[in-house]
């Protein structure tokens, strides 16, 4: 009876150690989050899950055109990419992303410039002053946008508008579902 009674002893302590062990994993290091909507197509799709790095931000911190995932809401996460970081001046001319007067390159939007059909911009014309009333972006806060430009709740709606670091929960550069598209994502 008490060699039974320390086995279950020891198999209840390996499977406190290993619940204990999953929720810091997933409360400090990685946390999975669904991919709702289509303001990230085609980098991301309505229905993917992903892993959100939550100490990569601490450790090598926030850059141009990562991926990430920030609190919108008390209930509510959004995923899209920063596109401007503090001090930036950021501005749209004729589909090409201008930061501080210089033109950047977005490849990861050309297979969805290739894909419209009515000849029109994928990214509406815009300058950083006209939707925020600020000419740079103020330390603490990001720019931020979806990959799908024309369908996306962005920095460019004022009820987003330009979004402080302390909300952001971490990047999102690994999709585990589906299966078929699991791998990094940049």
């Amino acid at each position: 009876m008490q060699k039974e009674k320390s086995e279950l002893m020891e198999w209840l302590k390996a499977i406190v150690i290993a619940v204990v062990f999953v929720i810091a994993i997933r409360t400090f290091i990685f946390t999975p989050t669904l991919v709702s909507g289509a303001s990230m197509m085609p980098t991301y799709e309505d229905g993917d899950r992903v892993v959100v790095n939550i100490i990569g931000k601490q450790i090598s911190g926030l850059e141009r055109f990562d991926v990430i995932v920030f609190k919108a809401t008390e209930e509510k996460d959004y995923i899209k990419r920063i596109i401007g970081l503090p001090g930036d001046h950021i501005a749209y001319k004729d589909d090409v992303l201008y930061i501080n007067g210089n033109p950047y390159d977005e490849p990861y939007l050309n297979a969805y410039k290739e894909q419209l059909i009515d000849n029109g911009t994928l990214t509406q014309d815009f300058t950083l002053e006209e939707l925020t009333n600020v000419s740079t972006i103020p330390d603490g806060y990001l720019f931020v946008l979806g990959d799908n430009r024309r369908f996306s709740n962005d920095s460019r709606n004022p009820a987003v508008g330009l979004i402080s670091m302390d909300t952001v929960i971490g990047k999102a550069n690994i999709r585990f579902y589906p299966f078929d598209h699991f791998g990094i994502v940049k």
